[in-house]
C-alpha cells in the first residue's frame, strides 16, 4: 500500500491541534539510517486507510518530498470519543535488519471439518494475530490456518500449523499456545438416563391420586352431622 506524507514544520501540542483543526493528522517517522522526521496526512485518507487491515500488518511505501521509503505502522492513537486520529508513527524498513509484529491468523475451511459437519461442534479460534519474527522480504499479510482436519477433543496448538517460510513465531507467554479449541452445541444424551426417565415419568401421577384420597378422608372428618329438625310442641 502506498500513501502520501507531508513534512511538519511546527510542533507542540498547540501547534498539533491547529494542524487537527485543519483536516490533517500529525505524525512521525522514526528507524533506520535517517533521524526521526515529523510528518502530516491527510486525516480523511488515512481514516480509511486505517479500516483496511493490510495497512496494518505489511510494509507500506511512503511518499514524501517526491522520495519513497518503505516503512511500517507502529502506534496509532485516537480520540477517546471522537472519530478522530490524534497522532500516528512509522517506522523505516531496513532490509537487512529482522522485524517483530504481530500480524493476523485466517481460520478457513473450519466448515468442511469432521467436528464441525458430523460431530456437532463449534469452533473457537483462541489467538485471532501472532507475534512473529522475519526479514521484511517474508513479512506475510496475514497466517492462513487450514481446520478442515479438526475432529472431536482436537486442540489446535501452535506447533500444529505450518508457518511461511523465514518467519519464527515469538511465544510471550506460554510456548505452545492453544490456537484454536473446540465446543459442542448440544448435550448428548445417555441411555441410561433416557431408561431412567420412563420409570420416574410413571410413577408420578400416583402422588396426586394418594393426595386426592387423603383429601376425601379429611374432608369427611371434617364434615359436621347433620341435626335432626326440631320437633313442633304439642297442641293442647
Amino acid at each position: 500500500m502506498k500513501f502520501v506524507a507531508f513534512e511538519r514544520q511546527k510542533q507542540g501540542t498547540g501547534a498539533s491541534r491547529r494542524l487537527r483543526n485543519t483536516g490533517k493528522t500529525p505524525g512521525i517517522v522514526y528507524g533506520g539510517q535517517g533521524q526521526p522526521q515529523l510528518i502530516e496526512l491527510d486525516h480523511n485518507a488515512l481514516w480509511h486507510a486505517l479500516k483496511k487491515e493490510a495497512f496494518h500488518s505489511t510494509i507500506l511505501e511512503m511518499e514524501l518530498q517526491g522520495q519513497t521509503s518503505k516503512v511500517l505502522l507502529r502506534d496509532v492513537q485516537m480520540h477517546p470519543f471522537k472519530q478522530l486520529v490524534q497522532h500516528i508513527d512509522f517506522q523505516r524498513v531496513d532490509a537487512r535488519t529482522k522485524l517483530h509484529m504481530k500480524v493476523p491468523v485466517h481460520y478457513v475451511k473450519a466448515e468442511e471439518s469432521q467436528a464441525v459437519k458430523f460431530e456437532n461442534c463449534v469452533v473457537n479460534p483462541v489467538l485471532t494475530e501472532l507475534d512473529i519474527s522475519c526479514f521484511p522480504g517474508d513479512l506475510p499479510e496475514f497466517i492462513e490456518v487450514d481446520l478442515s482436519g479438526l475432529k472431536k477433543g482436537m486442540t489446535l496448538h501452535l506447533s500444529d500449523i505450518t508457518l511461511p517460510k523465514g518467519v519464527t513465531a515469538v511465544a510471550s507467554g506460554k510456548k505452545d499456545p492453544v490456537m484454536v479449541s473446540l465446543a459442542l452445541t448440544v448435550a448428548e444424551e445417555t441411555p441410561e438416563a433416557e431408561a431412567g426417565a420412563a420409570p420416574a415419568a410413571e410413577a408420578a401421577p400416583a402422588a396426586p391420586a394418594k393426595a386426592a384420597k387423603a383429601d376425601a378422608k379429611g374432608g369427611d372428618a371434617k364434615a359436621a352431622p347433620a341435626k335432626a329438625p326440631a320437633k313442633a310442641p304439642a297442641k293442647k
